[in-house]
């Protein structure tokens, strides 16, 4: 496969290291996973459950159906990606993208929206997000967190604009349109720019990791603490998943897709009835991301000098304070409140799991790996939505489900403790 990507790829001569172009694409890939992001469909719910007549659980179980079914074959886009490379990926992933984007807009059946929730999903928040968590560790090693917090802000970016933005462009060209709006941008934007300007590997161009010789590597890396650890071995997805430490890994990741899907695929709901509009209700989930945005650059500074698995213990505490946050809340000081805290977990959240995977379990088999994590992920966010759209249609409110989900990051706190890096034994 490498003789391959070689072969297929030219020298690049630049005046910079060409792995922060890669990381430009990156963070723009994160972007456009936005429209199969649960921030971003969530905006859409309200308007399918008015037009159709459809309940909410029904809605929640289709969502939390494709999200599922999108979940279990996600390991198998990982697998391509490392067999044909970012390159080619990101092009079919983002025509595919679009294409989910324009049979969103037909939608007219609980079967199409099933179809197209699984579309959405496994191309936008499974593939799209998978996509640059595999290629940057390729391209960053000494600053892999710092890299992973600026990989970061495309998402940052995406939450932060595609919210309001999807509620504009619903309110002023309708449903149909503004998914439309979405594969114009993919098949004009992402994917001719994906093509032209990215790269596999840095050897395949006549650089090395960094952008720096050996000897300079060697002087980056005493300047970090020696607790944070980075793995040069071959792992396998095999030989990671005979390790305790993976699966303690998988519930971390598990249980913050799984509470942030349920919490933000329901916001407008939560928030109306409270009293306030899905207006506000963008507004917040808005404001949770821009919080995310400097804290990122804070995420990756403190993780290429601490401890991941502690980032991760302190970070759930935020998460339980959160959930108690908003189910306290009433005035709007309160949601902004909440707003500030969860916005503060995401940002950690989404960093460590990113610098996690590649410096416990290395870079060769990465896309599989990850794509086995982000499956994961994917199921997590399946398990999400259902609990609290039953919890409104049988309590009438979301109280119960919240207070039901708490033991999980109080668990993860323990689960996080135990998850220390795992020692390659050469299997």
């Amino acid at each position: 496969m490498s003789l391959h990507l070689e072969q297929e790829e030219k020298p690049i001569k630049t005046n910079f290291y060409y792995g922060w172009v890669i990381l430009f694409m990156s963070a723009l890939a994160f972007f456009f996973s936005g429209p199969g992001q649960t921030y971003s469909i969530s905006i859409f719910i309200d308007h399918y459950i008015k037009q159709f007549g459809w309940s909410r659980s029904l809605v929640s179980s289709l969502y939390s159906g494709g999200t599922l079914i999108s979940g279990l074959i996600l390991t198998f886009m990982g697998q391509k990606i490392d067999k044909y490379g970012h390159r080619k990926m990101i092009v079919i992933i983002s025509l595919s993208l679009g294409a989910a984007a324009l049979w969103m807009s037909f939608v007219a059946s609980p079967i199409m929206l099933l179809i197209g929730f699984f579309l959405m999903r496994f191309f936008g928040q499974g593939s799209m997000g998978l996509w640059p968590q595999t290629l940057v560790p390729h391209w960053f090693k000494s600053r892999r967190g710092l890299a992973m917090s600026l990989l970061g802000i495309g998402g940052v970016i995406g939450a932060a604009v595609i919210t309001p933005l999807n509620n504009f462009l619903i309110n002023s060209f309708g449903v149909s349109n503004a998914w439309r709006f979405w594969t114009l941008a993919l098949f004009l934007i992402m994917a001719p720019a994906g093509w032209y300007l990215v790269r596999n590997r840095p050897e395949n161009i006549g650089l090395k990791i960094d952008g720096i010789s050996d000897e300079e590597e060697n002087r980056v890396n005493n300047k970090y603490a020696p607790q944070v650890h980075i793995s040069n071995d071959p792992w396998t997805l095999k030989e990671a998943m005979d390790t305790k430490e993976f699966w303690f890994v998988i519930y971390l990741v598990i249980i913050p897709s799984m509470i942030n899907t349920g919490i933000i695929f329901h916001m407008v709901s939560i928030i109306a009835e409270k009293g306030y509009s899905a207006g506000f209700a963008a507004y917040i989930l808005s404001l949770t991301s821009v919080i995310k945005f400097p804290l990122t650059f804070l995420g990756g500074y403190i993780l290429d000098r601490v401890k991941v698995r502690l980032v991760k213990m302190i970070n759930f505490i935020l998460l339980i304070s959160a959930i108690l946050l908003i189910i306290q809340a009433e005035t709007k000081l309160a949601f902004i409140i909440y707003a500030l805290v969860h916005g503060s977990f995401m940002a950690f959240d989404g960093v460590s799991t990113s610098v996690m995977l590649p410096n416990y379990f290395g870079k060769k088999n990465l896309g599989s790996i990850r794509g086995f994590f982000s499956t994961a992920m994917v199921i997590g966010s399946a398990l999400g939505p259902l609990p609290f759209g039953l919890a409104y249609d049988y309590f009438n409110g979301y109280t119960e489900a919240m207070l039901l989900v708490l033991i999980l990051p109080v668990l993860a706190l323990g689960a996080a403790y135990l998850a220390s890096p795992p020692e390659y034994n050469n299997f």
